[in-house]
């Protein structure tokens, strides 16, 4: 039935770009689905929806979304009706009148979350050492490494904006809970999927399982495509 829904379109978080998919990527077409990343600017939160419309507009017929850390956000701002399901991967999920920053710091952060602020331009850079002790820590030193150098920081307006009414409400969601997250607390995660009545699964990963794990990621993504083939 996978052939009725063959467009999964991946949403990337903050300081990452589309390569941070490639992994999942290869998996999903391995299985007969089409995938792409969508390059979002990280400029503002309207900036980054919008960007994600383009590529919308873009494919023809129904789409999984996927949306990894603040794409969560991101993919639920979108109002394109080709857009079936959801999918979070340790994403972020504000509810209507919340922004990505109050529901990120609903609680106290994991011991060793780097400590984040905008530079003089108002973007947010991750510390070099913060990939290793938070964002990829099961990743090997070369793909730290890559994830470092392509980073792409993150305006301080796309995660202090109020969101609207999240898709997430109006379409099926799914959820993996990535156990062993040092950006996003797994306490957190939960409390975001129940509220949001989504399918859940937990895996012991870390923040970036794209990258570390992209097997139970794709096997989520599929499960969405499976449940919404045919409309």
């Amino acid at each position: 039935m996978t052939e009725k829904l063959a467009n999964v379109v991946l949403a990337h978080g903050a300081w990452a770009d589309g390569s941070s998919w490639s992994k999942v990527i290869v998996g999903l077409r391995a299985k007969g689905i089409t995938a792409c990343a969508a390059p979002l600017p990280l400029t503002s939160f309207a900036d980054d929806v919008t960007a994600l419309d383009r590529v919308l507009e873009r494919i023809d017929g129904p789409v999984v979304l996927a949306g990894h850390a603040y794409a969560g956000a991101v993919i639920a701002g979108t109002r394109a009706e080709k857009v079936r399901a959801l999918v979070y991967v340790s994403a972020l999920a504000p509810d209507e009148g919340e922004t990505v920053a109050e529901v990120f710091n609903r609680v106290a952060p994991h011991p060793k979350a780097p400590k984040l602020a905008p530079d003089s331009h108002g973007l947010i850079w991750l510390p070099q050492d913060a990939f290793a002790s938070a964002f990829a820590p099961n990743a090997s030193a070369d793909e730290r490494a890559v994830l470092a150098a392509v980073q792409r920081p993150l305006a301080l307006s796309c995660i202090t904006v109020k969101v609207g009414r999240p898709l997430w409400k109006d379409r099926l969601s799914w959820f993996l809970v990535a156990q062993q997250d040092h950006m996003i607390l797994r306490e957190t995660q939960l409390f975001m999927a129940q509220r949001m009545n989504a399918r859940t699964r937990e895996h012991p990963v870390d923040h970036t399982p794209s990258v570390t794990a992209p097997g139970p990621v794709v096997e989520i993504i599929l499960d969405a495509v499976r449940a919404t083939a045919g409309g």
